[in-house]
């Protein structure tokens, strides 16, 4: 297909370098190692390891004041009739306060069910449920639903307050579907979206016949379109204009198996260009603002196996 794929490969950690080319008035740097060697939980193949993230704030390097430190630890396991769960907590590492410790705490369970009455038909269904440990009044939620034999997913996302009484408060912030068909070998999607909060919805389509992708997102107000066309093996430009007259430009180079480039333009906005190589990952932002350069961002992120 046409889209380059960037996602991160099972079991690789993230180390991660940003500055402001701006006389380097913000750095951050986050490295994420191995404090122990894991949990053990239900499922033999869980394997719980913690990771370091460190936060250099304003160029301040002179002491810790200057640091944020944050643990993330996460684990999974798979409980009595094949649900399968994973959980896990971010920790400040900086803190001596023991309450102020804990930041964030999440849990997801997941279940394929079948149903014999319709053929063996199967589909899954997940709940995710996270809340920020330092305002406890609410928890964010995230049910996801795929039926892969018909080729359509749901997903809602919200919010309820943690307390029995308020339960009624709860509401749903965003709502979508996607169905999808094979056309003579190609790929057509339709994804409405609803945005509760913002009474806002509207519908992407999408078009994928191998070298040729189009996507169309339209809602009452706007509407733009996207084509990505396959120049040869190592060439893609992506074009998007929009119904307000916008025009931005992408295009994908590959440098090689493991290395590629994407460069992005937004006219009168900014010039984006992400490196790839292997383990590293390089973002570069030039705003275009009068032709000054100076708030150029420089991001650079490695990731790391264990």
């Amino acid at each position: 297909r046409c889209q380059p794929n960037h996602a991160k490969r099972k079991g690789e950690k993230t180390t991660t370098t940003k500055m402001n080319m701006k006389l380097l008035p913000s750095l951050t740097l986050s490295y994420f190692a191995v404090i122990g060697a894991g949990a053990t939980a239900p499922n033999p193949a869980a394997n719980a390891r913690p990771q370091l993230s460190i936060t250099i704030h304003d160029g301040n390097f002179t002491d810790i004041e200057g640091l944020d430190p944050t643990i993330t630890w996460e684990n999974s396991a798979v409980l009595n009739n094949d649900v399968a769960l994973e959980y896990g907590i971010d920790l400040s590492a900086r803190t001596t306060n023991l309450a102020s410790l804990p930041r964030r705490i999440w849990g997801r369970a997941s279940r394929a069910f079948t149903i014999p009455k319709y053929g063996q038909h199967t589909f899954a269904l997940s709940s995710r449920l996270e809340m920020d440990v330092q305002s406890m009044d609410r928890i964010d939620f995230q049910i996801d639903g795929d039926d892969e034999d018909n080729d359509l997913k749901l997903r809602i996302i919200g919010s309820a307050p943690t307390e029995a009484t308020h339960i009624r408060k709860a509401r749903v912030a965003f709502l979508e579907f996607t169905k999808g068909w094979d056309n003579d070998g190609n790929r057509v999607t339709v994804n409405p979206r609803y945005h509760v909060d913002r009474n806002h919805g509207d519908v992407v389509l999408t078009y994928d016949a191998d070298d040729t992708l189009i996507r169309v997102t339209a809602s009452r107000d706007d509407q733009e379109v996207t084509i990505a066309q396959k120049l040869n093996d190592e060439n893609m430009i992506s074009p998007t204009i929009g119904s307000d007259g916008a025009l931005t430009l992408a295009w994908d180079r590959k440098l090689g198996e493991d290395s590629s480039v994407r460069t992005t333009l937004n006219p009168n906005r900014s010039v984006d260009v992400e490196f790839r190589d292997a383990a590293w990952t390089a973002n570069v932002n030039f705003p275009m603002d009068d032709k000054d350069m100076r708030g150029a961002t420089v991001q650079m992120k490695r990731d790391i196996k264990f």
